[in-house]
Formats: structure tokens, C-alpha cells, sequence
């Protein structure tokens, strides 16, 4: 007798994300995006220090964690300066084969923590820094920060009647960092996860201090809808905003190129809230600015 009994057909096993599903980042957070694709990338042969800011308190609130690797939490100035002891003791024991990554967003990078980021790229010690940029303190209030673009609005960047948001442009953090002549420096972005799964990867076979800024918009402090994260991070890139970048002992070697995909800043400027009072009469003279800061981006790095 023939048996008719259909095989249940069982779907492979997925494995589980090390930065778990079911924290409490915001709806369309680059920041979560980023950082699950960051750890992805480096593996679980990893330890993470992460410093004060949201990924910290959207991912670790008492008595829960999302993260399914050792991870540590530091003050806002010091994740670097806590990674590097913990290289150094790694080092030691003769356990150089785990993967050292700090953490940091805007804030705690470019501005509270560049000291102690500096010391562990000038010392050259084996740890991929990781800055999630989303362009202002996001946890505190969504205040400026030394990241934070050109005419932005933010709570301590009103636009009004004696300015037009956030009058200081970005700092050139990727450069800063380079300076240092360390071996691998780069900009990713969360609109090109494979781009930055790469050079997670790339980073972590290089021995030495390596740095990653990846930009990750932020739907709450940049005021767009949740489910533009992807087109707001891709739109930074192809209006020159944004340039994607690898450097090895100070020197450009590889650019994402934009040439025909060019976008015009406006596009990028529109889908946000934080430039709203830029699209008026008075408006106009700003908005050139920001295409000269997109078109020196574009002329620096040979975007087009």
C-alpha cells in the first residue's frame, strides 16, 4: 500500500540577530538599524562598550538587555577608554582572536568622548570605534551636538528671527580620526547595509585602531515619518551630504561614487521637519549654502 501522507516541510532555523528584536528603540530608529547590522557583521567572538545615549537606554532597560554578547556600559566620555583596558587585558591573556568594538553616538564621540577616542587611535590599540551619528543629543532633547548639520533645527538650535537653526557645520570626524595615521578609517551608512557589513568586516581583519561613522537617521529628532528611514539615510549620500569614504594611514582610498545619481540638497532638506523654515523667500540664501557645503563635499572626495 502506497503511503499518501504528505512531509511537513520545515523552514531552516533562523539564527537569532545579536542585537535582539523587542527593545524599546523608537519605530524606524537608524540607530537600531545600525547597530544590529554593526554586530551582525563582527560576529559573537565580540565585546561591546557602549557608551550614555539611546542605544544604551533603549536596549538595556532594567532588568532586560538585547544584546547577546558581552557588553558593557560606559559613562558618555569614556567607551573607548574602557575598550581599550579591556584589549589591552585581552592582549595580556593572549585572547587576541575576540573582537573589541566601542560605541558612541554624535555627542559622545565627536564632542564628550574625542579625548579618550583620541588616545586609543593614538595608541594604536586593536579596537573598531563605532559612531552611530544621528546628528544631535536624540536621549537628552534632541540638543545640538558637533555633528549636528548646518542650519538644522534642534532645541538649543531654534530658528527665529537672529538665526536660521544650527549655524557651526559638522565636523570632519572622519578625518579627525585619520589624522592619527591609524590603518582603516570609513563613513557608512544605514542606507547601504551591505556597504557597512563590509567594512565591519573589513575593519575587524585589520590590526590596530579602526574607526566606522555610520549615519543613522533619527525620525524623531529629524521629523520625518518612520518608514522613510532608508530613502532619508540614501538621499544624505546622493546629494553630497553625506560622502562615503575609506581611508587607510590618512590617505582616501575608496569613495562611493555618486555621478548621475546626483540628487539636489532640496530633496534631502524636504523630507525632514528640521528644515522646514528653510523652504521660504528668506529661505533661498541658506539653501545655497548647503549646496556648497554638498558641492565641497563632492569636489574633496571626487564624489562625482
Amino acid at each position: 500500500m502506497t503511503d499518501t501522507t504528505k512531509t511537513k516541510k520545515t523552514k531552516p532555523p533562523v539564527e537569532e540577530s545579536l542585537l535582539t528584536s523587542g527593545h524599546r528603540g523608537c519605530a524606524g530608529c537608524g540607530e537600531a538599524l545600525g547597530a544590529k547590522l554593526v554586530m551582525d557583521a563582527a560576529g559573537p567572538n565580540t565585546m561591546v562598550t557602549t557608551a550614555t545615549g539611546c542605544l544604551e537606554v533603549f536596549s538595556t532597560a532594567y532588568p532586560d538587555s538585547a544584546w547577546r554578547v558581552p557588553w558593557i556600559h560606559s559613562l558618555f566620555e569614556n567607551s573607548a577608554a574602557i575598550a581599550a583596558g579591556i584589549e589591552a587585558c585581552l592582549r595580556n591573556k593572549g585572547m587576541e582572536d575576540i573582537n573589541v568594538i566601542a560605541q558612541g553616538g554624535d555627542g559622545g564621540t565627536a564632542d564628550i568622548g574625542i579625548g579618550c577616542l583620541s588616545g586609543v587611535l593614538e595608541r594604536n590599540q586593536n579596537v573598531l570605534y563605532v559612531c552611530y551619528d544621528n546628528e544631535a543629543y536624540m536621549n537628552t532633547g534632541v540638543q545640538r551636538s558637533g555633528l549636528t548639520p548646518y542650519d538644522a533645527r534642534t532645541s538649543t538650535s531654534p530658528p527665529g528671527t537672529e538665526s536660521w537653526g544650527n549655524q557651526h557645520q559638522k565636523k570632519n570626524l572622519l578625518e579627525i580620526c585619520a589624522a592619527h595615521n591609524i590603518p582603516y578609517a570609513a563613513t557608512a551608512s544605514v542606507g547601504f547595509p551591505q556597504d557597512l557589513m563590509m567594512k565591519v568586516k573589513k575593519a575587524l581583519k585589520i590590526k590596530g585602531a579602526k574607526f566606522l561613522h555610520v549615519h543613522v537617521p533619527c525620525p524623531l529628532g529629524w521629523i520625518y515619518k518612520t518608514e522613510l528611514t532608508i530613502e532619508v539615510a540614501k538621499t544624505a549620500v546622493k546629494t553630497g551630504l553625506y560622502p562615503i569614504v575609506e581611508m587607510a594611514y590618512n590617505k582616501v582610498t575608496r569613495v562611493r561614487k555618486i555621478g548621475k545619481n546626483r540628487q539636489p540638497v532640496e530633496d534631502y532638506l524636504k523630507l525632514q521637519g528640521r528644515f522646514k523654515h528653510l523652504f521660504t523667500e528668506a529661505g533661498k540664501e541658506e539653501l545655497e549654502k548647503i549646496r556648497q557645503i554638498a558641492q565641497a563635499n563632492i569636489d574633496h572626495y571626487g564624489l562625482e
